[in-house]
C-alpha cells in the first residue's frame, strides 16, 4: 500500500489530504476536512479506472456545502425533530438548520471541522475533540475515524466516540456514488438491492412518524434489486416529501454484526458496490438537491440525481423515538461502528 500526503490551503487553515493506492493502482483519497472521502478511483470489468465518488475541485469548497459530500456529519447525522432532545430529564435545544429541524449536528458540525490526522501503518486515522456544549450537545466527546484501503478495493471505515457525560451520537459517511464515474450524469439507471423489508415513514419535513412500515407493494421495496429511477417519480408520500428517495430503512435481522446490507450496480459501467455495516439502519439519498453544488472535479456543478448516498447509521430522531435503537452514549462507554464500501467488477 502506498500512501501519499498533500496539503491544501483554506481560510480556516491547512487541509491534509491522503491518497491510499493499492498495488492494482486503485486508490481512495481522504480529506481532513470533515474526515471525508473525496475520491475513489476503481476499475471496471475491463480494468478501466474511474473516480466513482462525487467531489469538488477545490478542497476548501467542502466547507458548508449543502450536499455534505463524502464527509462524516455529527454529532448526530440526519435529523432531530425541532432540534430538541432530552437526556436524564434535561432538555437540549440544537440549531435549526433544515426546515423546522436540526440536521447533521448543526451548522458547525463535524463535517465542517478540520480534523487532526495522521498515517498509522496502512491506515489514515482522524481525530476530533468536540467540547462540552459544542453545537449545544452535552459532554466532551472524542471521535476517531479510521480508514483502511485493501488490495481488494475495499474501504473500511471504523468509527468510535467516547464522552465524559451522557450524550447522543450518530455517525455515518455521506459519500455520493456514481459507478459510471463522477461526471457521468444521473444514477437513475443504477440498480439497488437493500437487505431491508421495513422502512421508516416520515412527515413532510422528513422526521419519522415513529411507525415502521413494510416495503412490500410500495416504491420503497428494494428487496429485489431494481433501478433507482423505476419508482422515483411515483405518487407516494415519501417520494413526494423528498423529491426522490431520502428515507431510512431498517436492517433485517440486525444483530450488531457486520453484514452486507446493500448492493449498488451499474451494468453498463461494469461496476458494483457492496455495502457492509453493523449499524441498525441505512438512509438512501438519491442526491435530490445536488444542483448548485460547488464546482466538481469535472468543472461543473452537479445536477440533481447525479449521485446516490448510502448512509449506514442510526434512525433519524431516535433520541425522541424510544421504539428505535438507542443512540445514547453513556459517559465512559465507547461507541463503535463499522462501514465497508467494497468495490467490485461485473
Amino acid at each position: 500500500m502506498n500512501i501519499t500526503k498533500r496539503i491544501a490551503q483554506s481560510p480556516k487553515g491547512d487541509i491534509a489530504l491522503y491518497k491510499m493506492t493499492n498495488t492494482n493502482g486503485a486508490s481512495v483519497e481522504i480529506s481532513a476536512l470533515g474526515a471525508g472521502i473525496v475520491s475513489a478511483i476503481v476499475p471496471n470489468s475491463n480494468g478501466d479506472l474511474a473516480d466513482v465518488v462525487l467531489g469538488y475541485t477545490n478542497p476548501a469548497d467542502y466547507f458548508y456545502d449543502g450536499p455534505c459530500a463524502g464527509k462524516i456529519p455529527g454529532r448526530y447525522a440526519n435529523r432531530i425533530a425541532k432540534g430538541v432532545f432530552s437526556i436524564n430529564g434535561k432538555s437540549y435545544q440544537l440549531a435549526i438548520n433544515n426546515g423546522p429541524n436540526a440536521l447533521h449536528g448543526g451548522p458547525e458540525g463535524f463535517q465542517n471541522k478540520i480534523w487532526d490526522s495522521k498515517i498509522v501503518d496502512d491506515s489514515i486515522v482522524l481525530t476530533l475533540n468536540s467540547p462540552d456544549g459544542d453545537e449545544n450537545y452535552p459532554g466532551n466527546m472524542k471521535v476517531t475515524v479510521t480508514y483502511y484501503w485493501s488490495e481488494n478495493n475495499e474501504l473500511r471505515i471504523d468509527l468510535t466516540a467516547e464522552s465524559d457525560a451522557d450524550t447522543i451520537v450518530n455517525l455515518t459517511n455521506h459519500a455520493y456514488f456514481n459507478l459510471a464515474g463522477e461526471n457521468a450524469g444521473d444514477v437513475l439507471n443504477h440498480t439497488l438491492w437493500l437487505g431491508s423489508s421495513k422502512y421508516v415513514p416520515t412527515d413532510d419535513t422528513l422526521i419519522p412518524t415513529g411507525d415502521v412500515d413494510d416495503v412490500a407493494g410500495t416504491p420503497m421495496d428494494f428487496t429485489t434489486a431494481k433501478t433507482l429511477g423505476e419508482d422515483i417519480k411515483a405518487d407516494f408520500p415519501a417520494l413526494i416529501y423528498g423529491k426522490g428517495y431520502d428515507n431510512c430503512w431498517l436492517v433485517d435481522n440486525w444483530d450488531k454484526s457486520v453484514k452486507k446490507i446493500a448492493e449498488l450496480c451499474n451494468v453498463e459501467a461494469g461496476r458494483r458496490l457492496e455495502v457492509y455495516t453493523d449499524q441498525p439502519a441505512v438512509q438512501v439519498y438519491t442526491g435530490n438537491w445536488l444542483a448548485g453544488s460547488p464546482i466538481s472535479k469535472s468543472g461543473r456543478s452537479y445536477n440533481d440525481y447525479d449521485g446516490v448516498a448510502i448512509e449506514c447509521q442510526g434512525v433519524p430522531d431516535a433520541p425522541n423515538k424510544p421504539q428505535f435503537p438507542t443512540q445514547i452514549l453513556k459517559a465512559g462507554d465507547i461507541y463503535k461502528r463499522t462501514i465497508v464500501f467494497a468495490f467490485k467488477t461485473l
